[in-house]
């Protein structure tokens, strides 16, 4: 289990060691210097969830961003009945620090701290509807990745695909919980028949069938589309989670789709590929926001603090436009603040 661990963590550090970006100085002209800091996050606290399951994949997926972004402290809050592969993915990912602790008061804690917990400057991770709560509550005290929603999927599939394949991918996202969607667009209605009856073959050898149960008779849709050009629209709108592009040059469809968290190309990258291994994050804008935020990464452990420096020759020279700017806003003090150097 270790090994495997290793593994994995060892893919998503190589990509997320890709976000990495440097400062920068220039001068733009002769007196002047402009400039920006990339600084890591001192702390930052992680919420893994105990309850229905159990995810050191969250662990390795909230960790490893950080400490490849330099943070000082990363620590994990997790409910008390905490799981050894929790403690492994702790381990393998450089955590320094496990609080047992759970719920809307772990985010809590971290928020504003106690006399065992230090206050964070960024909580990120999944939970609940408490959990998702309190992170909104708190946000402005303490930085949050976001306020994630129901999991969800939407996949694209030609008929050149085996139903089966599709349908477990389906059942897959539908295990996650009851409210989580599933959503497969086709072009072909004998095929979206197929894939329907294979879900009703495979939802009874699941362990979570209740809870799959509930989710693809709630949430599960099939839609059949006359175009591929109605199938992208319908992605964009939807701005999904997860997107499963499964047609034979999904590459082309790249371009085409805007709004999605995590994209899968081709018949072989199922959603599961990216939860656990390939190296990509799996915390992904949900409930439609891809439309406007991104996957957690590197930069999600990080500010960035900018500079300036001007002489006194490059102040006067820009001082006529920066006096007329401050009077054209009545802010009479800030051109002052211009005009009693120059004089």
């Amino acid at each position: 289990y270790i090994a495997m661990l290793e593994r994995a963590a060892s893919n998503i550090e190589c990509f997320h060691r890709r976000q990495l970006h440097e400062g920068f100085m220039f001068s733009p002209k002769e007196g002047v210097i402009l400039g920006q800091r990339v600084i890591p996050l001192q702390r930052v606290g992680i919420y893994v969830p105990g309850g229905t399951a159990s995810y050191p994949s969250s662990v390795l997926m909230n960790a490893l961003p950080a400490r490849v972004a330099g943070c000082g402290e990363v620590m994990i809050a997790t409910p008390p009945e905490i799981s050894p592969k929790i403690i492994a993915a702790a381990k393998v990912s450089g955590v320094h620090r496990i609080f047992k602790m759970g719920g809307a008061q772990a985010i809590g804690a971290f928020a504003f701290g106690t006399e065992s917990v230090p206050r964070v400057d960024k909580i990120t991770g999944p939970g609940n509807a408490y959990v998702a709560e309190a992170k909104r509550q708190v946000f402005g005290r303490t930085g949050i990745d976001m306020v994630a929603g129901p999991s969800e999927i939407v996949i694209v599939a030609d008929r050149n695909n085996f139903a089966g394949h599709l349908a477990a991918d389906m059942l897959a996202q539908a295990e996650h919980d009851v409210n989580a969607r599933a959503v497969l667009i086709t072009n072909s209605r004998r095929f979206a028949q197929n894939i329907n009856a294979e879900i009703e073959v495979q939802a009874g050898k699941l362990e979570r069938y209740d809870i799959a149960r509930a989710s693809i008779d709630n949430n599960g849709m099939i839609i059949v589309v006359s175009n591929w050009g109605q199938a992208v629209d319908i992605v964009n709108e939807i701005a999904p989670e997860h997107l499963e592009l499964c047609v034979e040059e999904p590459f082309e469809w790249l371009t085409k789709i805007r709004n999605a968290g995590s994209i899968f190309l081709g018949r072989h990258s199922p959603e599961a590929l990216g939860d656990y291994y390939a190296g990509a994050n799996h915390t992904l804008p949900t409930m439609g926001t891809a439309r406007f935020s991104s996957p957690l990464s590197v930069d999600d452990f990080v500010k960035k603090m900018q500079y300036m420096y001007y002489d006194g020759q490059a102040l006067r020279e820009a001082s006529r436009d920066i006096e007329e700017f401050a009077m054209s806003e009545g802010l009479t003090g800030h051109a002052r603040s211009i005009t009693i150097r120059r004089d």
